[in-house]
């Protein structure tokens, strides 16, 4: 993303103040630059500045073979560990034409599962922090240690579990190992309405987060937001449900939005809690499904890593990769070439990205108070949105406009195709 902004302003009366906030700042757990225009305490004006986290790694993995680079991509971000992963075997096995057996894919859904239970429990303590009540972060951090260990016991690693590989999975769930979530499962499905009337129950919470950080349904849908941060605002987006994948239409997933609860959906703060705490118990009820329903069968199409790489080598065309992770979809996209080991192209879209220009709505009329419970609310990740950083030798700012981006799109495809 370019790091340059556009300051987004509304109507004010008499004179206004300028605050500033990040890059570096108590309130955000990643490095991003904030500039608010105040009308006393109301927010008027806006000015976000991402860039700051940019890591080069599309750059590196452009340097190194596919298995390389799929341990590159676990890296790209810790909490979502499994989804860029899950996105990149996708893409490359849609460029290469690599079947996965069956038994892979509920195994893939299974671990993907599991991980949007522990970032969105993971979210819910970062929200409680944020309001100031840290006796609920604590309690979620708590129960969160459950789902943590059981992906350990399943994967031998409490994050970048290592588990896709093209064509499958590195590891199994035998019986024993499936005995031991249904039992971490039932854990959950015990404490949730307990962890949800701690939220949502609670006359503070919902003081300090209903109609807090509001985003309509039209402005979600114009600014193209995705994951909880459209679904909270009443639109069913979900690409498990759109365009499903792994052993998600064998599940029947569908989207979650603050309807489930009963509620119309308005976007504040207080219906992104309701549909991740909708969307743990919907987890739980996929992974039972997954572990129940799960075929017999092999866990890869091509056993040898040597074969693997001797096939990936002489693969050529270019791939999709699209995954619902717990902050929304996830894009990859590979082009592959013949006789070289490395992608000659590989982008990376991650949902921050998408759901960066939702701030614009939900920030303006909020008070100052509110702006770090506004800045959770979408759940951001610098390190997997900062993809590109533009320099200008001459050091004057410049703002890169649609045309001419297209432009030099258009040059780059050119000079890849040679």
């Amino acid at each position: 993303m370019n790091n340059e902004s556009q300051k987004i302003t509304t109507p004010r009366q008499g004179k206004t103040y300028t605050i500033p906030i990040g890059p570096v700042h108590p309130a955000l757990k990643e490095p991003i630059e904030f500039s608010f225009e105040l009308d006393g305490e109301r927010i008027v004006g806006v000015d976000i500045r991402p860039g700051y986290a940019h890591r080069g790694i599309e750059f590196m993995g452009m340097k190194r073979n596919l298995i390389q680079v799929l341990y590159l991509s676990e890296r790209i971000c810790g909490i979502c560990s499994i989804s860029h992963p899950l996105a990149l075997t996708q893409a490359v096995e849609n460029a290469a034409g690599i079947e996965v057996p069956p038994r892979a894919q509920y195994i893939r859904t299974i671990i993907g599962e599991l991980e949007r239970i522990q970032s969105h429990l993971l979210w819910a303590g970062v929200a409680a922090h944020e309001l100031g009540f840290d006796t609920l972060l604590h309690l979620t951090w708590k129960v969160r240690e459950k789902v943590m260990d059981l992906l350990e016991d399943l994967t031998g690693n409490r994050v970048d579990y290592a588990i896709p590989i093209f064509g499958g999975v590195r590891r199994d769930i035998p019986a024993a190992k499936g005995d031991l979530a249904h039992a971490v499962l039932r854990y959950y499905r015990d404490l949730l309405q307990g962890l949800m009337d701690a939220f949502l129950e609670d006359k503070s919470v919902e003081m300090r987060t209903r109609h807090v950080g509001a985003l309509s349904r039209g402005d979600a849908l114009r600014l193209c937001a995705v994951g909880p941060t459209a679904r909270a605002a009443g639109v069913e987006k979900d690409v498990r449900q759109d365009m499903p994948y792994f052993a998600y239409a064998d599940l029947e997933v569908r989207a979650i939005t603050p309807r489930d609860f009963e509620q119309e959906p308005v976007g504040d703060v207080f219906d992104t809690i309701i549909v991740r705490l909708l969307e743990v118990a919907q987890s739980i009820e996929i992974v039972e499904r997954a572990l129940c329903e799960m075929p017999e069968g092999e866990l890869v199409s091509i056993p040898k890593v040597a074969a693997l790489l001797s096939f990936l080598k002489k693969a050529e065309g270019e791939g999709i990769g699209r995954h619902e992770a717990p902050r929304g979809e996830v894009f990859h996209y590979v082009r592959l070439e013949a006789g070289i080991e490395e992608p000659i192209v590989w982008k990376v879209k991650a949902p921050t990205y998408s759901n960066l220009m939702a701030w614009v709505p939900k920030f303006m009329g909020a008070e100052v108070a509110d702006i770090p419970i506004i800045a959770a609310s979408i759940d951001p990740c610098m390190c997997c949105m900062d993809r590109v950083h533009v320099a200008d030798r001459s050091g004057r700012a410049s703002i890169r406009m649609k045309e001419e981006l297209i432009r030099l799109s258009r040059e780059k495809t050119r000079r890849i195709l040679g």
